[in-house]
């Protein structure tokens, strides 16, 4: 009896071992990653990106959110995320060029984070020319992602001080309206955002504060998946449950919020861990709104300008619009808001509608 014990827990273990590797240890917090996720973020690119972060957080003071900007000369520093060729540079070289103020004096910046293994290129005339950022390689559910738009937060914030508004998009948005429409909502308009409440400022017609449009919800699909994915205690105590937020990936903050982002490094402790599990890891969509509504939950809409279709989505990606469904009426429906006067952008667009956009880009686009 005694001597076939050994056997019965070898047999037991045998048993128990895909218990405690795949459903125990996750949920204590100890798995590092799924085999098949992207690894760790590497110590060399977390030190690089350190000193990046640390000379933008030191430099010079965010303007308050409560400045009229006509005491200032503010712009908008766009920043594009990618790792396939932008398809879209044509249309949005037309919607820079829309803008009705001087060309010496744009109201606005441009800056490229692209995978390291792309080799783009523009003309010197391009508004992209010379505007692509020291890049790392980035991967689907992984936090490399917010990595990479810290980076070009970064890169925005010491580039130039006039940069107010840091608006995020993709290779695969396009915008739905004219630089000038864009921008005089964003800082001129009263009335643009249908949530804010600031009656002092429609009474004076000036806008006297700015708020981040970014999307904050506080259930969704498989929330409480998504908030362990890391593990069960994984983003304790820093980040409870009940502060657990989800959003969209793309957004546009202020500057004060811009530097809530470079300065942060208590809530990238626990963000920068991978996932155990592919499904219900989008830490893109976690970070970003869960640092803004811990720290400032006023200061955000909590709703994204970036339309997006989530009907008919295939493995997390949304709905993507071809060349056949391209019309002035796609457009004008796109634009519709319930929180905003309107969308400014949109995705998510197959290469092969730019040239029926480019065609409508004059007549609809940009006539606003």
């Amino acid at each position: 009896m005694y001597g076939k014990l050994p056997f019965y827990i070898s047999i037991v273990t045998l048993f128990l071992l895909p218990l405690i590797v795949f459903y125990l240890i996750p949920q204590l917090g100890f798995f590092p990653f799924s085999p098949s996720l992207p690894p760790p973020i590497s110590p060399s690119d977390e030190r690089s990106d350190l000193d990046l972060l640390r000379r933008a957080s030191s430099s010079s003071k965010p303007y308050s959110s409560h400045l009229s900007s006509n005491s200032r000369s503010p712009k908008i520093a766009f920043l594009f995320l990618t790792n396939t060729q932008l398809h879209f540079s044509p249309l949005w070289q037309s919607f820079f060029h829309s803008s009705k103020a001087s060309p010496s004096s744009p109201r606005f910046n441009v800056y490229v984070h692209s995978s390291p293994s792309l080799n783009l290129t523009f003309r010197p005339s391009s508004v992209f020319y010379g505007r692509v950022i020291a890049s790392k390689a980035t991967y689907r559910a992984s936090p490399t992602l917010i990595s990479a738009t810290r980076r070009l937060i970064a890169h925005a914030i010491l580039h130039d001080p006039a940069n107010q508004y840091f608006a995020l998009v993709s290779q695969h948005c396009v915008p739905l309206h004219s630089f000038d429409y864009v921008y005089n909502s964003l800082f001129k308009s009263t009335s643009f955002d249908l949530t804010d409440d600031d009656k002092v400022s429609a009474k004076i017609g000036v806008k006297l504060r700015f708020r981040s449009y970014i999307e904050v919800l506080d259930q969704s699909k498989n929330h409480w998946k998504r908030y362990t994915a890391r593990g069960r205690y994984a983003m304790e105590p820093e980040v409870p449950y009940e502060k657990f937020r989800v959003g969209s990936q793309f957004f546009i903050i202020t500057r004060k919020h811009a530097y809530s982002v470079v300065r942060d490094r208590k809530l990238w402790a626990k963000f920068r861990v991978p996932c155990y599990w592919e499904y219900d890891c989008y830490p893109e969509e976690h970070y970003f709104p869960t640092l803004l509504d811990m720290e400032d939950p006023k200061g955000v809409t909590k709703y994204t300008l970036t339309r997006v279709n989530w009907t008919g989505t295939v493995e997390g990606h949304p709905y993507t619009y071809s060349a056949s469904e391209v019309s002035p009426q796609l457009i004008h429906d796109l634009r519709k808001s319930n929180y905003s006067a309107s969308y400014l952008f949109a995705r998510k667009f197959a290469p092969n509608c730019l040239e029926p956009l480019m065609k409508i880009a004059i007549s609809v686009i940009f006539q606003d």
